[in-house]
């Protein structure tokens, strides 16, 4: 099955979280994200090595991890002005928006960890429906 995960799934590959488990079993799925789905997993690992809870070269190592993960990276400029759209409707940041954007694009599901973004989505039943919190 064909499925979006964003980054907040992705990094649970690499980081001992709650969910782990549930972000691991995914990768048995054929996986596609926006293409800065690397960006924000690197941003995620920076603010682990600031906030002291592993090292620059932990961090590159989970990053060398996360860059030979099994997810399908799709351009985001095809998805800009809905993403912005969505952004708009659901008042919330646009980057998240992206992986939405292209989940309704390709009429999969997304997958998130992200509570904030999934309870944003769920104020739209026409985005509600594409959106799943991991684990659940």
């Amino acid at each position: 099955m064909r499925i979006v995960v964003d980054a907040s799934v992705a990094v649970k590959w690499v980081l001992n979280e709650p969910r782990t488990e549930a972000a691991l079993a995914l990768r048995d799925e054929q996986l596609i994200a926006p293409a800065l789905w690397l960006a924000e997993a690197a941003n995620a690992l920076w603010r682990h090595v600031r906030l002291a809870e592993m090292t620059s070269d932990e961090a590159f190592t989970r990053m060398d991890e996360l860059e030979n993960a099994p997810v399908a990276s799709f351009a985001i400029e095809p998805h800009v002005a809905r993403a912005l759209e969505i952004a708009t409707q659901i008042n919330h940041p646009v980057y998240d928006c992206f992986y939405l954007a292209l989940a309704l694009r390709e009429g999969i599901m997304l997958v998130t960890d992200d509570r904030r973004f999934a309870a944003a989505a769920a104020t739209r039943p026409e985005l509600a429906v594409q959106v799943r919190l991991l684990g659940t």
